[in-house]
């Protein structure tokens, strides 16, 4: 889109045919084609128009990241792909204004104001830089829009020296032409300028699957996951960090932490009563044995993220289960033992063993009207089958 035609959106007459974009779309949903036709008999500029349709496309798949304020905003695809979600982001940005009060964070590639928004929200002055002009006008639209303060401006984050502000953040870009790049020097920008940053005040959103052994020492990992989702790994430079590893668990019950120095160690284990399966930011902190040392048992392998317990816990860090039996794991007995009890519908969770769940399914050609979950994991270095129940 065309930065004079993202302006033109703005205007009241832009902003009039959105409010009918959005309406031709809650009456034909799921149909684009005849979205975009009803759109462009109210709008014959073609451009406008079907700037307009990809709006109102872009923003109904943005509610599931920014909730009520998506309707109010503008997005590229690619941005929106991109962007982080507003609960996260407003964790990020809370712990930051918690930690420099009052003061100011320059975003360093804040395309369309995603993570900008959050720190406007969370009281500290906020500004951003991006080389996309597009992204640039789009983040200026989006604080506008919701009412927020705050500068962008166009220009090569790389060479800006953010000395002058409270503390900076940066989200490096993981994808090239082929997709999702996981070398962290094919990031842009790379990671010696990463680690240059973290050198100050900073804060930078990183990959999930970040290897522990590339975290400088001092510097503070967190993972964070949302719905049961890990979204994100977060680098503190050491005068914001205050442990070296972390979990966070954002759900409906709010937020929860977990640190290593919530973390005494547990032992392996014959399996309990009860099944724990550690939220995926548990296990990518490493902090499995803490979830275990928490519900008062222990691992049921030291190299498999699975906590067992003789006792019933609610914990959010992990999801918990009753065990109802020990099955047969080898897949004959195993299809017997199922078809004996009924089971038709079945959830195969695993971890540690050569499983795949889907053709496994297809293999025991379930029939009958029970449902059952079954985990299929390692205990004692044997393949073992747990028939659980989730409480």
């Amino acid at each position: 889109m065309e930065i004079e035609t993202l302006d033109w959106l703005q205007t009241p007459e832009g902003g009039r045919l959105l409010v009918h974009a959005a309406q031709a779309w809650a009456d034909h949903p799921g149909d684009p084609v005849r979205v975009a036709s009803v759109v462009r008999r109210l709008e014959p500029d073609a451009e406008k128009a079907a700037a307009a349709t990809t709006q109102t496309r872009l923003r109904e798949r943005a509610v599931a990241k920014f909730g009520d304020a998506a309707p109010l905003m503008f997005f590229t695809p690619d941005a929106l792909e991109q962007a982080t979600r507003s609960r996260v982001a407003d964790h990020r940005a809370a712990r930051l204004a918690a930690a420099i009060p009052d003061g100011s964070v320059i975003d360093l590639g804040c395309g369309i104001g995603g993570d900008l928004l959050a720190f406007a929200r969370a009281g500290l002055v906020a500004a951003g830089i991006d080389q996309d002009p597009v992204r640039v006008a789009m983040a200026r639209a989006n604080l506008a829009a919701l009412g927020l303060p705050g500068a962008v401006q166009v220009g090569d984050a790389t060479t800006v020296d953010p000395s002058g502000f409270g503390a900076a953040f940066a989200d490096p870009a993981r994808r090239g032409g082929r997709g999702r790049v996981f070398d962290v020097d094919g990031w842009t920008p790379p990671w010696p300028w990463v680690l240059d940053l973290l050198r100050r005040r900073a804060l930078v959103k990183v990959a999930p699957g970040i290897g522990h052994d590339l975290v400088p020492p001092g510097v503070e990992a967190e993972w964070v996951s949302d719905g049961g989702e890990v979204k994100e790994a977060v680098l503190w430079s050491p005068d914001l960090s205050t442990t070296d590893r972390r979990a966070t668990v954002i759900g409906e019950g709010g937020l929860a932490t977990l640190t290593q120095e919530d973390d005494p160690g547990a032992e392996v284990r014959a399996v309990g009563d009860y099944l724990y399966e550690p939220d995926g930011a548990v296990i990518r902190a490493g902090l499995v044995t803490a979830v275990a040392a928490g519900v008062g048992g222990g691992l049921l392998d030291p190299h498999i993220a699975y906590v067992t317990s003789d006792a019933s816990f609610r914990t959010p860090f992990a999801r918990g289960y009753r065990v109802v039996e020990h099955l047969p794991y080898r897949e004959k007995q195993l299809r017997a033992a199922l078809h004996e009890r009924g089971i038709g519908r079945l959830t195969i969770k695993k971890r540690g063993v050569q499983v795949v769940p889907e053709e496994l399914r297809k293999r025991l050609a379930l029939k009958g009207d029970a449902e059952a979950t079954v985990v299929m994991t390692r205990v004692a270095g044997q393949g073992t089958a747990l028939l659980v129940e989730p409480f």
